[in-house]
């Protein structure tokens, strides 16, 4: 098995077990950018946490919604 192997096998158990941390980090992250930039571009940082989440999920090969939905 190689390094990258190994590393997204790590990566896959890392968001199954803790989805719904890695979706609130996530989400932190959107809102903070958010404030920064006073909400003139919200809706491009809610699609781009969206698609953030959806990428981070097909990680752990499950579709199991385990990061949630998405947080205002």
């Amino acid at each position: 098995m190689s390094f990258f192997d190994k590393a997204k096998d790590k990566l896959s158990d890392a968001v199954d077990k803790h989805g719904d941390k890695v979706a609130d980090g996530v989400d932190k992250a959107a809102r903070t950018i958010d404030d920064k930039t006073g909400g003139k571009h919200a809706d491009k940082i809610a699609t781009g946490a969206q698609k953030a989440k959806e990428a981070i999920e097909k990680l752990d090969g499950k579709n199991d919604g385990d990061l949630g939905k998405p947080r205002g």
